[in-house]
């Protein structure tokens, strides 16, 4: 796993990203007055669409849970009838035991950990009884999912239980980085999908549905901007894509874990390496390398400097884990480091993360 010392940068300017849950808050009510104004819509097209979207509701919701972990609260969606439940693993933290409630339900169901998988920020629980009624979700394959495409995000934010909130695709593809703690650097994940559907605290582990009735991803951070006291982004969340969800969580309820993340990686542990004066990044300094892994195979050691992937300059250790989320595992790649204020390069065949 490429790790890093250093807050993440982000990827458009003026932009941070806030994890989409594990909050637990009071909301006070807060309403406003139909405005009065304006042309009301044809109103075919407007029942046509309005009808869309409450059989989409009635048909998903059922699927997506509430979550309670020691620490936190966000929401899950039900993965099959055995009582398999995903969500994020940032919303489960480092918990063994949870409670679950089902949507339209004051009942608490137990749950157990399947497995956590932070380095793609997914884990699976399991309802410790399942009951007769569980609703699984159907997931779409991610490459069907267009920009531009309608879709509702569904969860628990801020503890309002199966809440629903509309949008569309605004990207695909994106890499995006996670918010770190601690002044560390958070993960990486590569082909999430973008949404101007509204994700708040509490949302992470949802359901991003297309009106198909299909899951397109799992609702997991939003933007926020940096130059406004943290306030919120309008518009710009996003969701790990539905292939990959089921992908890993298949692994996870098979074995018990990840057998193959299709994810490459160097065999490294890294942290950003900043000028004397401490006010530039020139790097990603490599901390520890895995025994027989690709760096050491490519006689790349602690205490070297990487500064380039390929044709890619890499200026930090999120940079770094940014670069190799879009590469694949088995390809080769010439890697640019400094040792010793000596420039050194190399070609390094890249192994899984």
């Amino acid at each position: 796993m490429e790790t890093g010392g250093s807050p993440r940068s982000p990827r458009r300017p003026g932009l941070v990203l806030a994890l989409a849950g594990a909050v637990l808050a009071a909301v006070a009510g807060c309403t406003s007055a139909p405005s009065s104004s304006g042309s009301a819509p044809s109103p075919s097209v407007s029942n046509d669409l309005q009808t869309d979207y409450q059989n989409t509701v009635k048909a998903v919701l059922p699927s997506v849970v509430q979550i309670t972990a020691p620490n936190s609260l966000g929401s899950g969606i039900v993965y099959d009838s055995q009582g398999d439940i995903v969500t994020n693993a940032h919303v489960i933290g480092t918990g063994n035991s949870f409670q679950v409630t089902l949507a339209n339900s004051s009942t608490v169901l137990d749950a157990t950990l399947v497995y956590s998988y932070p380095v793609s920020d997914l884990a699976v629980i399991k309802l410790t009884k399942p009951p007769s009624n569980l609703k699984p979700a159907t997931f779409v394959d991610s490459s069907k999912v267009e920009v531009g495409q309608i879709v509702l995000a569904m969860g628990n934010p801020l503890g309002l239980e199966s809440s629903v909130t509309q949008g569309i695709v605004s990207a695909v593809g994106r890499t995006v980085s996670e918010p770190g703690s601690a002044g560390s650097a958070g993960v990486t994940i590569p082909n999430m999908v973008q949404t101007s559907a509204a994700i708040n605290p509490g949302n992470s582990g949802g359901a991003l549905v297309n009106l198909s009735n299909q899951i397109v991803g799992i609702n997991t951070l939003a933007a926020i901007s940096a130059g406004e006291s943290g306030a919120q982004a309008p518009g710009i969340g996003f969701a790990i894509p539905s292939s990959a969800v089921t992908n890993l969580a298949n692994q996870m309820i098979k074995d018990g874990k990840v057998t193959n993340s299709g994810r490459a990686a160097l065999g490294i542990t890294s942290r950003t390496v900043l000028t004397s004066a401490g006010d530039t990044t020139t790097g990603a300094g490599v901390v520890s390398v895995i025994s027989g892994g690709p760096a050491a195979q490519a006689g790349i050691q602690p205490g070297d400097v990487i500064t380039k992937i390929g044709n890619t300059a890499i200026l930090s250790s999120g940079q770094l884990s940014e670069t190799l989320a879009g590469l694949q595992p088995g390809q080769k790649v010439q890697v640019s480091y400094e040792r010793g204020g000596n420039a050194q390069t190399t070609t390094v065949t890249l192994g899984t993360l």
